[in-house]
């Protein structure tokens, strides 16, 4: 007794597996191809370059940063490779079960024309007839449709096709920049380009008392890389006497002067080795008078009479 239970417990096992097994039709691989491409960052600095002299002569001074990358860099070929199957469905057997009668019959009939026809019927006929009419005879099979096909990753091939090493140099486009002059600490960006524009004569640095401003330490981080790097620049102790009578001139109250008073503005600014502060305070005043003609008309004479300066007259076109 317990060994015909065993029998039959065995040959259901037997008879599900067959079912369970037939129920997928299997179709050819697929296989996918791409490229992949690996970047290894190697080195990563951050470089400052206050430009030359190292010494300030002059409050103005374009700094520029880079930022230097080199990577490792590693290219794949990656083939993927996806089992194919049909999924069985019961009810396709109800027509697939007389077309694959038809198609076994055809499938005979075109091996027995091939051999008269000493092989030149194409494989399409002779053999895969037959094959999509077993298939379709089979209750537990469907036949294969590339329309109903599912698929499944069988594998991963990769080869390695080249490996170099690449360098980059950016500007340190639009980033912060910490700038600490004596014991404060200015908060600048640089512009698009990674240029970071010094003007002492200008906010945030005209604010503060410019005689203990010594030196400028400029310092950049990259906190995401964790790379930081700094430079410095000194400040001449002939600039820093300038710079307090030059804040001066050009921030003290101007509507209040006299003509006279501005060209001497303007003319002290010069003399001190200051042209473009000088410059940029002239057409400040310009500006200024431009809906005044009359008075626009007395500053550029006493401009160009007491100051020594060429002006070209803003209305001539």
């Amino acid at each position: 007794m317990f060994k015909r239970n065993t029998l039959a417990l065995g040959g259901a096992a037997l008879c599900g597996a067959l079912l369970v097994s037939g129920c997928a039709n299997q179709m050819s691989q697929r296989t996918e191809h791409e490229e992949r491409i690996e970047r290894k960052l190697l080195d990563h600095s951050l470089q400052i370059d206050v430009g030359e002299p190292k010494v300030l002569d002059l409050p103005q001074r374009r700094v520029r940063i880079n930022e230097q990358k080199t990577f490792e860099v590693t290219e794949f070929e990656v083939t993927r490779h996806y089992d194919r199957y049909t999924p069985y469905q019961p009810w396709r057997e109800v027509y697939e079960i007389p077309l694959g009668a038809v198609a076994v019959v055809a499938g005979v009939g075109a091996n027995v024309v091939n051999v008269f026809a000493l092989g030149t019927l194409p494989d399409t006929a002779t053999r895969d007839w037959i094959s999509y009419g077993f298939a379709g005879l089979n209750p537990f099979m469907n036949v294969p449709s590339n329309g109903r096909a599912q698929q499944n990753l069988a594998g991963i091939d990769e080869v390695q096709r080249d490996k170099r090493t690449e360098y980059s140099s950016l500007p340190w486009s639009e980033r912060p920049v910490q700038v600490k002059a004596a014991r404060q600490t200015f908060e600048l960006s640089t512009d698009r380009n990674g240029v970071l524009r010094l003007n002492l004569l200008e906010s945030p640095f005209a604010e503060h008392d410019l005689s203990q401003f010594g030196k400028l330490q400029i310092s950049v981080t990259d906190a995401q890389d964790e790379v930081h790097t700094d430079s410095s620049l000194s400040i001449s102790s002939t600039l820093r006497s300038k710079l307090v009578e030059a804040h001066a001139l050009i921030y003290d109250d101007l509507e209040d002067d006299e003509v006279s008073q501005w060209v001497h503005r303007v003319k002290r600014l010069s003399e001190l080795g200051l042209e473009e502060e000088a410059s940029e305070l002239e057409q400040s005043l310009i500006e200024l008078t431009r809906n005044d003609p009359e008075l626009q008309a007395e500053f550029l004479k006493a401009l160009t009479k007491d100051g020594g300066r060429l002006v070209a007259d803003p209305g001539a076109s």
